[in-house]
């Protein structure tokens, strides 16, 4: 099993992570995510508008897993985004990636 897939599982269940672009850009915003990792199927103006966004708020940003990847290993359908809105999860991602 893939354990950037198992991490992001556990951060979910956890309550540390913000899935959807919306839930994403707003955590981001307001400086309470870590990481952001959005799907390598996420559609270029996705990708484009969460790299600028996170550059701005200098916060790391990974291109990683399918959408239906992400979004099963968050108990939901489609997940494009997620944030990672832990220091320790974040930690633990960056290692796996």
């Amino acid at each position: 099993m893939d354990k950037v897939l198992s991490m992001i599982s556990l951060a979910t269940k956890a309550g540390k992570t913000a899935g959807g672009e919306f839930s994403v850009e707003k955590a981001v915003k307001e400086g309470k995510a870590h990481m952001v990792i959005v799907s390598v199927e996420a559609s270029d103006n996705t990708k484009k508008k969460f790299t600028n966004m996170c550059t701005y708020y200098k916060v790391p940003i990974y291109f990683y897993g399918t959408k239906e990847e992400l979004g099963h290993f968050m108990g939901k359908e489609f997940r494009a985004s997620v944030a990672i809105l832990d220091e320790g999860f974040k930690n633990a991602l960056e290692k796996q990636l």
